[in-house]
């Protein structure tokens, strides 16, 4: 991580680039808005960012899914990228660099690396037999597939290949690796994935195929244009060429190496923790700094959510529905769901999405605890201070020792990625704050005459949202920047700065601007009532689709045991009988049945069957009928439902 006393040193975060076959997803979504947030933070603090995000264009089934658009890569990539730059845009990512594998630079670097690593041996031909699965762009021994050689990661058919390729000699830097890891033991977080990349590597590593047969898409392999390179080989380089790796040595000196490299969990080990720490090793490049992965967000039985497996949650659904049940702005939904996702869970470990609990953090924490607050003091300001805020006198400060310990909690927070904790640390700031309120009673003092004392507890209350605003402002950047509106230091050109992060730093002079609650309060039993019905109305629509009833359906069902008294033919219909049958009713119904073919009107008087009673009368052949006989056989009837014993007609059949 980089010091305050490195200033020339540029603070260097990386996610990794993402495939352009689908739009981005909550996982996406999840590892470049913590990029985000960590680069804001450091921004705050003064340091010079390099934050670079960006698009991985050459993998296999980007070729595939073009093919499917009906267009040539280069179109089909150029179309989807923009689903990215919108997205993050949307989702206020404040990167410097959106590098595209596809672009001149980056694949100069490419052909560069590739041809010094294929001069020094450490890239060799040889011939691939194995299997490869194409959604994960990974090739896998026999011995890691799934029952069905099913691929262990996404669980679809994996392929077989079999075609003269180039590798990688990642088995000579097994030691070394190794070594290195283990004498640096804060390289690779959490410990739970460090430890997972050392037995990786304690196996020893393998030679890695990095080429494929070429396509028509991908970098060339130099001097041998009939193989291109594969991609997570050419992916990987990507954090080279952002730093200017031999395009900008002076650029490189100042950025390399990566300060933070986010990623989620199933690329670490076999890539992030190994493959490119072996790759930097060939090319006698200082490893990153920090390797870290975090957890999956989880569908409800557990599963990860991903594009692969068909199951991905679409962030913008979630921001779409803030806006619909709060009322409140989308750049403020935005802020909520990028908080919900630091807050629910530890940065590392897998978390549950759930738009329930969405909805519950947004009231809980963000209307109750951080609304509430700003919303009841600037109205006392307003009344009691005329809108102003001055240097208190005697008394101030009684806040500055929780302000003191929350921003030591968010500054390690951010520092070692301890996110959740960190916003922990904020709102029991926010929870000190407002009982603050509650015990001194501002309109107590006010009412007593005690304008001094008054004074200095809205000025501690307005100076703790003050560096509130700072400490959140790289997770909620609208928020921050509203705070800092209505608590009039926007009209004071006040920067926002980390430094600043201190009670008793609000300037005397601000005019409080209170606007509409940032966070206007969701009714969730409005929200669940809403929800059972949608619930509702989708299962009768799954079960009429299906066929089904529910048994609420069923039991609006009369069923009766009647006894036949009289059959006769109906003129004119073969199959028809028009039957007169006692269900213990004052008078005889008259049925018609359409079992005319297997059954005589003799044989039926006097048995017993089960009548449908309320079934809506009907004429049929212009015979009334008021009811219907149950039988045995969708084409035709093959037996009449009857009673295995003597049953009195009018019995219910349930």
């Amino acid at each position: 991580m980089a010091s305050d006393s490195a200033q020339d040193q540029v603070v260097y975060i990386t996610t990794p680039i993402y495939y352009v076959t689908a739009k981005p997803h909550i996982g996406t979504t999840y590892t470049t808005t913590a990029a985000d947030a960590l680069a804001r933070y450091h921004r705050l603090r003064g340091r010079e960012v390099l934050f670079a995000t960006g698009s991985d264009e050459h993998a296999q089934k980007v070729v595939r899914a073009a093919q499917a658009a009906g267009l040539d890569p280069r179109a089909f990539t150029d179309r989807v990228v923009t689903a990215y730059l919108d997205a993050w845009d949307r989702m206020k990512i404040s990167y410097d660099r959106f590098i595209r594998t596809s672009e001149p630079e980056h694949v100069e670097v490419v052909s560069h690396v590739f041809a010094r690593l294929l001069e020094s041996g450490d890239i060799y031909k040889d011939r691939y037999e194995g299997w490869y699965c194409v959604p994960c762009e990974t090739y896998f021994p026999e011995d890691e597939l799934l029952e069905g050689n099913l691929c262990p990661d996404c669980h679809r058919e994996v392929e077989v290949l079999t075609e003269e390729a180039y590798f990688f000699r990642a088995s000579r830097y097994s030691n070394d690796l190794l070594r290195e890891l283990e004498a640096n033991p804060e390289r690779i977080k959490p410990d739970s994935r460090r430890n997972e990349v050392l037995s990786f590597i304690r196996q020893g590593l393998q030679d890695s195929c990095v080429s494929r047969s070429n396509q028509g898409w991908g970098v060339p392999v130099p001097g041998d244009e009939e193989h291109v390179v594969y991609v997570w080989f050419d992916a990987l380089i990507n954090y080279l060429t952002v730093a200017g790796y031999t395009v900008d040595d002076a650029k490189f000196a100042r950025v390399w190496p990566p300060t933070i490299q986010l990623m989620g969990k199933d690329i670490m080990t076999r890539f992030h923790g190994s493959m490119w720490p072996a790759m930097l090793m060939a090319l006698g490049v200082e490893l990153p700094e920090l390797l870290f992965a975090h957890g999956f967000w989880v569908a409800a039985g557990g599963e990860k959510i991903s594009k692969s497996r068909g199951n991905i949650v679409d962030p913008w659904d979630a921001v779409e529905l803030l806006v619909e049940e709060s009322g409140c702005t989308t750049d403020v939904a935005v802020d909520a769901v990028r908080y919900y996702l630091f807050r629910e869970v530890t940065f590392g470990l897998d978390g549950t999405f759930s738009s329930g609990g969405l909805l519950a953090r947004f009231n809980a924490d963000l209307a109750n605890d951080l609304g509430n607050l700003l919303n009841r003091t600037l109205p006392l300001v307003e009344r009691f201070l005329e809108g102003s805020i001055e240097t208190p006198g005697p008394g101030a400060g009684e806040l500055s020792e929780d302000v003191a310990r929350a921003v030591a909690r968010a500054e390690e927070g951010y520092e070692t990625l301890d996110l959740r904790g960190m916003l922990e640390g904020i709102w029991e700031l926010l929870a000190s704050a407002n009982k603050f309120v509650d015990e001194r009673a501002p309109w107590d003092l006010h009412k007593a005459g005690k304008k001094v004392e008054l004074a200095a507890v809205l000025y501690d209350v307005v100076d703790t949202i003050r560096v509130v605003a700072l400490m959140i402002a790289p997770v909620m950047p609208t928020v921050a920047e509203e705070i800092w509106r209505q608590l009039g230091l926007e009209d004071l050109a006040l920067e926002m700065r980390w430094d600043d992060c201190q009670a008793g730093k609000l300037p005397a002079g601000a005019s409080v601007r209170r606007g509409r609650p940032i966070f206007p309060r969701i009714d969730l039993d409005r929200v669940r009532q809403r929800s059972a019905a949608r619930a509702q109305q989708e299962e009768a629509a799954r079960r009429k689709e299906e066929g089904m009833i529910s048994f609420d359906e069923f039991k609006k069902m009369d069923l009766r045991i009647a006894r036949v008294v009289d059959a006769d033919p109906v003129e004119g219909a073969d199959k028809l009988l028009k039957l007169t049958v006692d269900c213990g009713e004052d008078e005889p119904r008259q049925v018609v049945a359409g079992i005319a073919e297997t059954f005589s009107p003799r044989e039926l008087i006097g048995e017993s069957v089960v009548l449908v009673a309320n079934l809506e009368p009907a004429e049929i052949r212009g015979v009334q009928s008021q009811g219907m006989i149950l039988a045995a056989g969708e084409k035709q009837p093959l037996a009449l439902i009857v009673p295995d014993r003597d049953v009195e007609p009018g019995e219910k059949v349930r």
